[in-house]
Protein backbone atom coordinates (compact mmCIF):
# COMPACT_ATOMS: atom_id res chain seq x y z
CA UNK A 1 0.00 0.00 0.00
CA UNK A 2 3.01 2.17 0.87
CA UNK A 3 4.51 1.95 -2.59
CA UNK A 4 1.40 2.73 -4.42
CA UNK A 5 1.06 5.53 -2.51
CA UNK A 6 4.79 6.96 -3.06
CA UNK A 7 4.30 5.75 -6.69
CA UNK A 8 1.17 8.38 -7.26
CA UNK A 9 2.55 10.86 -4.95
CA UNK A 10 5.97 11.14 -6.45
CA UNK A 11 4.69 11.45 -9.72
CA UNK A 12 1.95 14.11 -9.03
CA UNK A 13 5.16 15.95 -7.43
CA UNK A 14 7.80 15.57 -10.84
CA UNK A 15 4.41 16.44 -12.89
CA UNK A 16 4.30 19.88 -11.08
CA UNK A 17 7.37 20.45 -10.08
CA UNK A 18 8.55 20.42 -14.13
CA UNK A 19 5.57 21.13 -15.62
CA UNK A 20 4.07 23.88 -14.21
CA UNK A 21 5.35 27.35 -15.72
CA UNK A 22 7.31 29.95 -14.00
CA UNK A 23 6.11 33.67 -14.55
CA UNK A 24 7.55 36.87 -13.35
CA UNK A 25 3.92 38.35 -11.93
CA UNK A 26 1.78 34.47 -11.39
CA UNK A 27 -1.84 35.37 -11.54
CA UNK A 28 -2.92 31.52 -11.37
CA UNK A 29 -2.89 29.46 -8.84
CA UNK A 30 -0.87 26.81 -11.69
CA UNK A 31 1.95 29.31 -11.74
CA UNK A 32 5.05 29.16 -10.26
CA UNK A 33 7.06 33.09 -9.65
CA UNK A 34 10.82 33.61 -11.16
CA UNK A 35 13.31 33.34 -8.78
CA UNK A 36 16.02 35.94 -9.68
CA UNK A 37 19.64 34.89 -11.51
CA UNK A 38 17.81 30.86 -11.27
CA UNK A 39 15.30 31.27 -13.58
CA UNK A 40 13.98 27.90 -14.90
CA UNK A 41 17.13 26.09 -12.85
CA UNK A 42 15.27 26.75 -9.65
CA UNK A 43 13.32 23.40 -10.49
CA UNK A 44 16.16 21.79 -8.98
CA UNK A 45 15.56 22.48 -5.64
CA UNK A 46 12.70 20.40 -5.73
CA UNK A 47 14.86 17.34 -6.22
CA UNK A 48 18.06 18.73 -4.64
CA UNK A 49 16.78 20.19 -0.83
CA UNK A 50 14.97 16.95 -0.27
CA UNK A 51 17.75 14.56 -1.11
CA UNK A 52 19.89 17.24 0.96
CA UNK A 53 17.28 17.04 4.19
CA UNK A 54 17.73 13.16 4.03
CA UNK A 55 21.27 12.84 4.32
CA UNK A 56 20.55 14.79 7.58
CA UNK A 57 17.86 12.15 8.56
CA UNK A 58 20.04 9.51 7.76
CA UNK A 59 22.60 10.78 10.06
CA UNK A 60 19.95 11.37 13.14
CA UNK A 61 18.30 7.93 12.35
CA UNK A 62 21.95 6.15 12.23
CA UNK A 63 22.71 7.64 15.76
CA UNK A 64 19.60 7.29 17.54
CA UNK A 65 20.26 3.25 16.97
CA UNK A 66 23.58 3.24 17.47
CA UNK A 67 22.85 4.41 20.77
CA UNK A 68 20.44 1.70 21.05
CA UNK A 69 22.66 -0.56 20.14
CA UNK A 70 25.23 0.34 22.67
CA UNK A 71 22.76 0.13 25.53
CA UNK A 72 20.84 -3.15 24.27
CA UNK A 73 23.24 -4.90 22.04
CA UNK A 74 20.52 -5.87 19.83
CA UNK A 75 21.76 -6.82 16.58
CA UNK A 76 18.28 -5.81 15.14
CA UNK A 77 19.63 -1.73 16.52
CA UNK A 78 22.99 -2.49 14.19
CA UNK A 79 21.54 -3.25 11.36
CA UNK A 80 18.69 -0.30 11.39
CA UNK A 81 21.73 2.00 12.11
CA UNK A 82 23.26 0.57 9.00
CA UNK A 83 20.68 0.51 6.86
CA UNK A 84 20.17 3.85 7.69
CA UNK A 85 23.73 5.22 7.49
CA UNK A 86 23.40 3.23 3.68
CA UNK A 87 20.59 5.05 2.81
CA UNK A 88 22.67 8.53 4.14
CA UNK A 89 25.26 7.92 1.97
CA UNK A 90 22.92 7.26 -1.05
CA UNK A 91 21.09 10.71 -0.58
CA UNK A 92 24.34 12.08 0.09
CA UNK A 93 25.64 11.60 -3.13
CA UNK A 94 22.41 12.66 -4.49
CA UNK A 95 22.42 16.02 -2.99
CA UNK A 96 26.01 16.14 -3.79
CA UNK A 97 25.44 15.61 -7.80
CA UNK A 98 21.95 17.90 -7.95
CA UNK A 99 24.20 20.44 -6.72
CA UNK A 100 27.02 19.88 -9.00
CA UNK A 101 24.23 20.23 -11.68
CA UNK A 102 23.00 23.31 -10.16
CA UNK A 103 26.33 24.95 -9.64
CA UNK A 104 26.58 23.90 -13.33
CA UNK A 105 23.77 25.93 -14.59
CA UNK A 106 24.27 29.29 -11.95
CA UNK A 107 28.31 29.31 -11.87
CA UNK A 108 29.14 28.03 -14.88
CA UNK A 109 31.09 25.10 -13.29
CA UNK A 110 30.16 21.98 -11.43
CA UNK A 111 32.43 22.81 -8.61
CA UNK A 112 34.12 25.29 -7.00
CA UNK A 113 34.55 24.78 -3.50
CA UNK A 114 31.64 27.10 -2.12
CA UNK A 115 31.08 26.16 1.31
CA UNK A 116 27.83 24.52 1.09
CA UNK A 117 29.40 22.29 -2.10
CA UNK A 118 32.68 21.55 0.63
CA UNK A 119 30.57 20.56 3.27
CA UNK A 120 27.93 18.28 1.87
CA UNK A 121 31.56 16.71 -0.20
CA UNK A 122 32.88 16.23 4.31
CA UNK A 123 29.28 14.53 4.94
CA UNK A 124 29.92 11.89 2.09
CA UNK A 125 33.56 11.18 3.40
CA UNK A 126 31.70 10.70 6.33
CA UNK A 127 29.56 8.05 5.53
CA UNK A 128 32.04 6.39 3.55
CA UNK A 129 34.49 6.45 6.16
CA UNK A 130 31.47 4.57 8.40
CA UNK A 131 31.24 1.68 5.79
CA UNK A 132 35.30 1.78 5.35
CA UNK A 133 35.28 0.73 9.48
CA UNK A 134 32.63 -2.05 9.14
CA UNK A 135 34.42 -3.64 5.98
CA UNK A 136 37.64 -3.21 8.33
CA UNK A 137 36.57 -5.12 11.34
CA UNK A 138 35.62 -9.12 11.32
CA UNK A 139 34.16 -9.61 14.49
CA UNK A 140 30.48 -9.04 14.30
CA UNK A 141 30.05 -7.58 17.81
CA UNK A 142 33.07 -5.14 17.86
CA UNK A 143 32.28 -4.05 14.17
CA UNK A 144 28.60 -3.36 15.87
CA UNK A 145 30.01 -1.39 18.64
CA UNK A 146 32.80 0.59 16.73
CA UNK A 147 29.83 1.39 14.00
CA UNK A 148 27.85 2.65 16.89
CA UNK A 149 29.91 5.31 18.53
CA UNK A 150 31.39 6.24 15.18
CA UNK A 151 27.77 7.11 14.03
CA UNK A 152 27.14 9.36 17.18
CA UNK A 153 30.29 10.91 16.61
CA UNK A 154 29.12 12.08 12.75
CA UNK A 155 25.67 12.80 13.71
CA UNK A 156 27.10 15.14 16.45
CA UNK A 157 29.19 16.81 13.66
CA UNK A 158 27.07 16.88 10.99
CA UNK A 159 25.54 20.28 12.25
CA UNK A 160 28.30 22.47 12.39
CA UNK A 161 28.76 21.13 8.68
CA UNK A 162 24.92 21.28 7.49
CA UNK A 163 24.29 24.26 9.28
CA UNK A 164 27.21 26.18 11.06
CA UNK A 165 29.99 26.54 8.74
CA UNK A 166 27.77 27.24 5.28
CA UNK A 167 26.89 30.25 6.94
CA UNK A 168 30.41 31.31 8.36
CA UNK A 169 31.70 31.78 5.37
CA UNK A 170 30.66 34.03 2.04
CA UNK A 171 28.75 31.49 -0.37
CA UNK A 172 26.95 31.84 -3.99
CA UNK A 173 24.73 29.34 -2.76
CA UNK A 174 20.50 30.18 -1.87
CA UNK A 175 19.74 30.27 1.87
CA UNK A 176 17.85 27.26 2.83
CA UNK A 177 15.43 29.29 4.54
CA UNK A 178 11.92 29.62 2.83
CA UNK A 179 10.35 33.45 2.27
CA UNK A 180 12.55 35.36 4.64
CA UNK A 181 13.92 38.58 3.30
CA UNK A 182 16.93 37.71 0.83
CA UNK A 183 15.97 34.35 0.39
CA UNK A 184 14.35 32.51 -2.14
CA UNK A 185 10.81 33.80 -2.54
CA UNK A 186 7.90 31.38 -2.94
CA UNK A 187 4.28 31.52 -3.44
CA UNK A 188 2.07 29.33 -2.18
CA UNK A 189 1.62 26.85 -5.21
CA UNK A 190 5.15 26.74 -5.61
CA UNK A 191 6.01 26.17 -1.44
CA UNK A 192 2.94 23.56 -1.75
CA UNK A 193 5.01 21.87 -4.22
CA UNK A 194 8.27 21.86 -1.99
CA UNK A 195 6.48 20.62 0.60
CA UNK A 196 5.08 18.08 -0.68
CA UNK A 197 8.04 17.15 -2.08
CA UNK A 198 10.10 16.66 1.14
CA UNK A 199 6.97 14.89 2.25
CA UNK A 200 7.08 12.11 -0.49
CA UNK A 201 11.12 11.53 -0.38
CA UNK A 202 10.88 11.22 3.07
CA UNK A 203 8.19 8.94 2.95
CA UNK A 204 10.55 7.11 -0.35
CA UNK A 205 13.55 6.92 2.31
CA UNK A 206 11.31 5.44 5.15
CA UNK A 207 9.77 2.48 2.53
CA UNK A 208 13.60 2.27 1.66
CA UNK A 209 15.09 1.60 4.75
CA UNK A 210 12.63 -0.55 6.31
CA UNK A 211 13.03 -2.46 3.25
CA UNK A 212 16.88 -2.18 3.39
CA UNK A 213 16.20 -3.47 7.18
CA UNK A 214 14.05 -6.65 6.02
CA UNK A 215 16.53 -7.49 3.75
CA UNK A 216 20.21 -7.06 6.22
CA UNK A 217 17.72 -9.09 8.57
CA UNK A 218 17.37 -11.95 6.42
CA UNK A 219 21.02 -11.97 5.68
CA UNK A 220 22.19 -11.94 8.96
CA UNK A 221 19.80 -14.89 9.70
CA UNK A 222 21.13 -17.00 7.19
CA UNK A 223 24.74 -15.87 8.05
CA UNK A 224 24.46 -17.25 11.40
CA UNK A 225 21.84 -20.59 11.04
Amino acid sequence: MLKAVLFVWMTVVVILALGLPMVNQPQAWYQFPTIPALEEKARIMFFHVPTAWLSVVAFVTSMVYGIRYLRNKQTEDDIKSSAAAGLGFLFCFLATATGAIWAKFSWGTYWNWDPRQTSIFVLLLIYGAYFALRSAVEVEEKRATLAAVYSIIAAITMPFFMFIMPRMLASLHPEPILNVQGKIQMNATMLIVFVSSLAGFTGLYYWMWKLQVRAQTLESKRHFS
